[in-house]
């Protein structure tokens, strides 16, 4: 089976005191705003959150760690099947399949790929080999949901819920992840249950929106992307490498619940429904570095930082 891609919580009023200026440019001023990291100096322990075990993958390359956050909240399926094939080490030994510029990364098993009958696939074991479509799910009140105070061209709003950049339309009731560079996707056949995990993929260019909702987002890197994004360009058709040879080996894949503590690595990500983050979002709405002569005033979801610290 071919699964690569088929296409080339904050309160109202907290949100109004954070962001007054909806949709409007600021002239710049003589009054001295923070900057991101002084906003990140100034954050308590309690606006950042350590990364569920269960939720955490380890993918380990020759050049080095790329760490991954599932999205249980939105795609609880994949995440579970993805488990388990962490649990089986279904991708030790295989490869970076695909890397096209500007776009995505994508990795798994060559011989799915290249369908030869004397190298059949690897097997799936206890994982599924198709889930149900999780390209959006339903607003609930238990879903936090930290929206941007300004417009977007692909959904109705965006913003930021469980520290994942993501969109909703009110009057559909749906939500769904969007994708920003570094998130990482299930890769597809044409039926939309064709994507069980085996092949993801990771943003490394662009932000690729035009996905959203069509493939299922699974989670994002909150570190490592330089792993991904320097890798050598694929020159065969959508960036897939030619010659087998010019493959890169993932050596590991591992979850964090299935490693002792010791070997666990203890990061924290900036949490998304905090004063904090709003006023990291403000920081980059209107720069008030030395270097900016003119504050924008407005910002694209994917263009809006998530902090990653790891701690001792």
């Amino acid at each position: 089976m071919n699964h690569s891609l088929r296409f080339a919580s904050l309160t109202t009023l907290a949100l109004a005191m954070a962001w007054p200026m909806f949709g409007q440019a600021a002239a710049p001023d003589s009054k001295s705003a923070p900057t991101m990291q002084q906003v990140l100096d100034a954050s308590k322990p309690s606006d950042w959150r350590p990364l569920n075990p269960d939720d955490t993958l380890y993918m380990d390359l020759p050049e080095g760690r790329v760490v991954i956050e599932l999205a249980s909240a939105y795609a609880p399926l994949h995440a579970q099947n993805i488990r388990t094939l962490a649990h089986q080490h279904y991708w030790d030994g295989l490869a970076i399949l695909r890397v096209q510029d500007g776009f995505v990364t994508q990795w798994g098993d060559p011989a799915a790929e290249a369908k030869h009958p004397k190298h059949p696939p690897r097997s799936l074991g206890k994982a599924k080999a198709t889930i149900a479509a999780e390209f959006e799910r339903n607003i609930s009140s238990d879903l936090p949901f930290t929206p941007l105070p300004d417009g977007d061209v692909y959904a109705p709003e965006v913003g930021f819920s469980h520290g994942f950049p993501a969109a909703r339309d009110p009057k559909t009731g749906k939500t769904w992840l969007v994708h920003c560079y570094g998130m990482v996707g299930a890769g597809r056949d044409n039926t939309p249950d064709s994507g069980p995990g085996t092949e993801l993929y990771a943003v490394i260019g662009q932000a690729p929106r035009q996905l959203d909702r069509n493939i299922a987002l699974i989670g994002r890197v909150v570190q490592g992307m330089q792993y991904l994004s320097d890798l050598p360009r694929g020159h065969g058709p959508m960036g897939f490498y030619k010659d087998r040879a010019k493959q890169t080996e993932i050596l590991r894949v591992r979850l964090a619940s299935d490693l002792p503590p010791s070997e666990r690595m203890h990061l924290e990500v900036l949490r998304t429904d905090t004063p904090t983050f709003a006023a990291l979002v403000e920081s980059r709405r209107n720069r008030s570095d030395a270097w900016y002569l003119y504050k924008v005033g407005k910002i694209d979801v994917c263009n809006v930082p998530l902090p990653v610290r790891e701690m001792p």
